[in-house]
């Protein structure tokens, strides 16, 4: 008797299929129920922080919003980019129908080992692309101007606690969730995560050419990584690092949180040092992936179990080496067909 074979198991970009049984429609409602719930929350969570605001006596800024001032406004930013973690681990949970840490990794759960790992790994290489920085005409120490240990120290606490939630969220959203969505329709990873490598540099605002390319290739490298690993991990590791250091040097400079400039504004010089470093980032862990072993698939689920064509609510019947066709509760008194010509069986013969 021949078996069908398994069905081929599911890299991370694939993970959307675990569902059973699968719909076409899943990714596509649960990318609009993350859009309208994370919507509402975040009007909701705003709402709050406002009257809390108002409350306190803050000022009103032009447009007639609260102004938290650096620190805190930054903090409140942080804060309700981190929303979107749960809004997408709800959506995969209730719309996708499969289990939540799938989208975190193949093994179903965020791998905190390997994430330190990538958090050691990415640390050393952006700290020194931070550097090259200032040594840069134009962006380095002639603009500096240091703020003290009375507004950073409490500036850097705020965001080693803030920024690695906020980065993770946009990970789960972008090479998680969306990456997840297209990768339910194509079988390429590259199909899959270059639309959201574009749709990540879009978010952050239009600012110079050079700045949306450097995005766009650091949510393909994310994107790539993800897939590699078959987690979010080494794309989080990243981010949360570049993100730490970089909001870090403007907390160390006067004003330095109040400028309104992204990623998508940078120069071109800055774009190619930055695209070095996730370049560089990008060869270590793969470096180190030859000298561990990791998952990077997950077993797709197997298919239901038909039923048997001509499966009866019974068992069969006691004494027979197996079932014959017609094995059923026969009635009382009415004789047993016997299993084999000559020999004779009757019910009330059997114990």
């Amino acid at each position: 008797m021949t078996f069908p074979p398994l069905p081929e198991p599911l890299p991370h970009h694939r993970l959307a299929r675990l569902s059973v049984p699968h719909r076409w429609w899943r990714p596509l409602v649960g990318t609009l129920v993350v859009a309208v719930v994370y919507t509402i929350a975040v009007s909701v969570l705003y709402g709050v922080f406002s009257a809390w605001g108002s409350w306190k006596g803050y000022p009103e800024s032009a447009d007639g919003s609260v102004e938290f001032g650096p620190v805190s406004g930054t903090a409140v930013d942080l804060l309700i980019l981190a929303l979107a973690t749960p809004v997408v681990l709800l959506a995969v949970r209730w719309i996708g129908q499969r289990p939540a840490g799938t989208v975190s990794s193949v093994t179903g759960r965020l791998r905190w080992r390997w994430l330190s790992l990538c958090v050691l790994t990415a640390l050393p290489v952006v700290a020194l692309a931070m550097g090259v920085m200032f040594l840069l005409p134009g962006d380095g120490g002639e603009e500096f101007r240091w703020a003290g240990w009375t507004v950073f120290g409490p500036a850097l606490a705020m965001l080693v606690v803030l920024v690695p939630f906020q980065a993770a969220a946009e990970e789960y959203v972008f090479r998680g969730w969306l990456t997840q969505a297209v990768g339910a329709f194509v079988r390429s990873p590259w199909f899959a995560f270059l639309p959201q490598a574009f749709l990540f540099a879009a978010a952050h605002g239009w600012g110079t050419p050079w700045g949306f390319a450097d995005l766009v290739v650091f949510g393909a490298a994310a994107g790539w990584l993800t897939w590699r690993t078959g987690g979010l991990e080494a794309a989080i590791g990243l981010h949360t690092v570049n993100n730490i250091l970089a909001f870090g040097v403007s907390a160390a400079t006067v004003d330095g949180l109040k400028s309104d400039e992204t990623a998508a504004d940078a120069a071109w010089p800055l774009v190619a040092l930055d695209v070095t470093s996730v370049l560089l980032y990008t060869a270590t862990v793969v470096w180190l992936l030859r000298r561990r072993t990791l998952a990077r698939t997950a077993p797709a689920p197997l298919p239901p179990v038909q039923p048997p064509l001509f499966a009866t609510p019974y068992g069969p019947v006691t004494g027979f080496p197996s079932a014959p066709p017609w094995a059923g509760r026969p009635t009382q008194g009415t004789p047993v067909p016997p299993p084999y010509p000559g020999v004779e069986a009757d019910v009330a013969d059997r114990p």
